[in-house]
């Protein structure tokens, strides 16, 4: 199912006030936000994720974001929230398209580098394990699950593990910046198919970068605890 800008747009403004399952480390509030510094060494990811990936997806198009969002947001009504606040309170603003836009791409990335800490588990463990296997019929399900969702997003987005309606665990593919967190839903796992992501490691191989990312480098116990939270 691909989320839209159209239903960000018809969401609730009750999401302005919902608390973050899993929030990612995100200390200062308030402008100007500061994008926080990388969990770990920018050849940490490799060869999984290059060391010259990870500086021009952090250094550059994720610095970019918050340069972006710090202009757009002040003398605003958003210039004394911190970057969660600005997300949700700028979802359901069909005027305020360019700061939702940063802003959740800005929260996006900050959740999906915490998510690599090396160190932890490389495979879902103990209950989120069972509840892995019973919906997606086992790890490799999960994974061929992701891949597929991935496909249907149309062009730039992202494809997050969360939950559906009926609070099961669920891969939803959002386009662009869209996330499950501005539409009231946890965001558990992130895997972004933007293409500076993986095209200077895999050229047009997305599925190929999906899978490896999947197979070697996260962390099961930051998303367990995400879950947990």
């Amino acid at each position: 199912m691909d989320v839209t800008r159209r239903t960000i747009l018809t969401a609730t403004a009750a999401t302005a006030a919902l608390s973050f399952v899993g929030a990612p480390h995100i200390a200062r509030a308030a402008l100007p936000l500061t994008q926080p510094g990388l969990p770990f060494a920018e050849d940490a990811l490799a060869p999984t994720i290059s060391s010259k990936t990870v500086a021009l997806h952090y250094g550059k198009h994720h610095k970019a974001y918050f340069d972006k969002l710090n202009e757009l947001a002040a003398g605003t009504r958003y210039a004394d929230m911190e970057l969660s606040e600005i997300m949700t309170a700028s979802a359901t603003s069909a005027e305020d398209a360019k700061i939702f836009n940063n802003a959740a791409q800005a929260w996006n990335h900050v959740a999906y580098w915490d998510q690599f800490v090396p160190g932890g588990p490389v495979r879902p463990e103990g209950e989120l394990a069972a509840a892995i296997d019973d919906t997606f019929g086992g790890y490799e399900g999960f994974v061929d699950r992701v891949v597929t969702v991935s496909n249907e997003v149309f062009g730039t987005g992202w494809v997050w593990l969360t939950r559906d309606d009926q609070d099961a665990l669920a891969l939803i593919g959002y386009e662009d910046g869209n996330n499950p967190v501005a539409l009231g839903r946890p965001g558990y796992l992130g895997i972004d198919i933007w293409e500076h992501a993986y095209y200077v490691d895999y050229e047009n191989r997305k599925e190929e970068h999906i899978r490896a990312v999947l197979d070697k480098i996260v962390n099961w116990r930051v998303i367990a605890d995400r879950v947990a939270a």
